[in-house]
């Protein structure tokens, strides 16, 4: 397999559905995507082609290939990269509205037991602009390096509300852009890939815990870890979106969204709304 063999990216934006996209696309034979998201060309550059391309091993000749790695949406130097070693791949970029992805990403890593419960330290623009949370969704920033240097018969914005609404039409318009041409699957998968309600260890006990990690990870898979993590499992308490950071978290993102509506010929009003 050479570069030129890898016919499309995924390219994000996190929290908006691009697994969904991924595992949807899998299903058809036709396309062929590894699992993982290979960040090769944000984080993982250095590993060079040979290991990039190593990873697509499971594809045939006849499938099309490509990945899915949400990071090289907001990685500075991915769009060059990209250019440079598949001047002719197709992107598409799944964007959603960006103050409810936000939330979303907080709500994974606070599930996680990564970050605490004020939930302004990481949201509220005024004291966390620049953060991962906040920059995931200054979209037509974001999509400016790819719109400099790829055409655009190359770059297929979708938004996360409309695959909600119509998630079969958005996944065929990606299979006629990538160049599939045989029948679809009967059905996409079913909209919700991961749940945040589904019960976890409470953030506190995870993070006090976490120097424990790399002992337990052989029990994971086993029935007697599982029974343990039932025990003390529970449904998620997530700080609520108060109106008053929405309203922020709206004026921040409010001349980007404009930006983009005008590039995509939306109205995206309803995402300030």
């Amino acid at each position: 397999m050479k570069m030129n063999d890898v016919d499309f990216l995924i390219i994000g934006a996190a929290k908006s559905a691009t697994t969904w996209l991924q595992k949807s696309l899998q299903l058809d034979s036709e396309i062929c995507m590894p699992d993982p998201e290979l960040h090769y060309f944000s984080r993982e550059y250095s590993r060079g082609h040979d290991w990039y391309l190593a990873q697509f091993g499971q594809c045939r000749d006849h499938q099309l290939c490509g990945e899915k790695s949400n990071s090289y949406l907001d990685d500075p130097l991915a769009a060059a990269r990209i250019r440079e070693s598949l001047p002719g791949a197709k992107l598409i970029a799944q964007l959603r509205n960006p103050i409810e992805r936000a939330y979303s990403d907080y709500c994974m890593l606070y599930r996680r037991g990564e970050i605490g419960r004020n939930i302004d330290d990481h949201l509220d623009p005024r004291v966390a602009a620049g953060n991962r949370f906040l920059t995931g969704g200054l979209y037509f920033r974001q999509l400016q390096a790819y719109i400099d240097l790829f055409p655009p018969d190359q770059l297929l914005i979708l938004l996360y509300e409309d695959v909600r609404s119509k998630p079969a039409l958005q996944l065929n318009r990606v299979r006629h852009f990538i160049g599939a041409s045989g029948p679809a699957p009967s059905r996409p998968l079913a909209m919700k890939v991961k749940d945040k309600s589904t019960p976890t260890v409470n953030p506190v006990l995870k993070r006090n815990l976490r120097i424990m990690k790399p002992v337990v990870a052989p029990f994971r898979e086993t029935r007697y870890f599982k029974a343990l993590h039932g025990w003390f499992a529970e449904s998620p308490d997530y700080p609520p979106l108060t109106k008053e950071l929405r309203l922020r978290m709206i004026d921040f993102y409010a001349p980007g969204t404009e930006k983009l509506g005008a590039l995509i010929n939306r109205d995206l009003s309803e995402w300030l709304s």
